[in-house]
């Protein structure tokens, strides 16, 4: 059978609601993993995400920031939300599909929204920095203990970790999302977790690949200024399943859209 998995940091699911619904429609994943869905579990809009034919809903979420979503045409064995840093700030959720999901039964999904980390790359002088690294930290030594089922990782993990993954390497390494420390402590966590990096997995460097275009740019398509923040990990028994990783770059064009393009696995099981 074929597995689809998107991952999408929609900024915002009510306001982009529409948008989910046209992603859902154009893409078709199996699941549908959102990131800072800005909404309080109260207010969250999960009976119109339903009517887009997507039955198993599951969220955390806080007043106007962050919040993590799972969308899935299947039901679920199990459900995790997560603390991190001792914060309840809306940062994971994880589920296993249940075994209405065929060959995919059992196959576990985290859903991660890694601290962006402020503007000055200096823990000492930026506390939202400082919490990325042990945010990013503390994933680290999570991933050298969990539990070893067949896992898909996603999100945004607001980091560019390759030469090729920023439009310009020099320029951004003292800028957040691509500074050394990151770059090390995101590479230091996948290879401990044994994941496989999905796209550079299907295309190596130097292809340049971007997720994400800043609104600060007025013509972002050619300025073409972008990073790779939003990723797709397969645990390395699924690795030989990846079949795509697509880049949906055509959504960032959309009418008052996410800075974040949504990225899709394709896996065959």
């Amino acid at each position: 059978m074929q597995l689809k998995v998107t991952t999408w940091n929609i900024n915002s699911v009510r306001l982009r609601l529409d948008k989910v619904g046209r992603a859902l429609d154009e893409i078709s994943p199996d699941v549908l993993c959102l990131q800072e869905t800005k909404c309080p579990e109260d207010c969250f809009p999960l009976s119109a995400l339903q009517q887009f034919g997507y039955p198993h809903v599951v969220q955390v979420g806080q007043k106007g920031y962050n919040g993590v979503a799972i969308l899935s045409r299947f039901p679920f064995e199990s459900v995790e939300p997560r603390r991190w840093c001792e914060r309840e700030d809306a940062r994971h959720l994880s589920v296993v599909l249940g075994s209405e999901a065929g060959a995919a039964a059992g196959i576990a999904i985290h859903n991660f929204y890694v601290p962006a980390g402020g503007d000055v790359p200096d823990p000492a002088l930026n506390g939202k920095f400082e919490h990325k690294l042990r945010f990013l930290a503390e994933m680290r030594r999570w991933a050298g203990q969990r539990d070893r089922r067949p896992t898909v990782l996603v999100g945004d993990l607001n980091v560019a970790p390759l030469e090729h993954d920023v439009w310009s390497h020099k320029q951004l390494l003292k800028v957040v999302s691509h500074t050394p420390v990151e770059t090390e402590a995101l590479e230091s966590l996948r290879q401990e977790g044994r994941f496989v990096d999905g796209a550079r997995h299907l295309v190596p460097e130097p292809t340049k690949i971007y997720t994400w275009w800043s609104y600060r740019s007025p013509d972002w398509a050619t300025a073409n200024k972008g990073r790779r923040l939003d990723h797709v990990w397969a645990s390395e028994d699924l690795a030989g399943t990846l079949r795509a990783v697509d880049v949906h770059g055509c959504a960032r064009g959309w009418p008052q859209p996410s800075d974040h393009a949504p990225v899709t696995a394709t896996l065959v099981l």
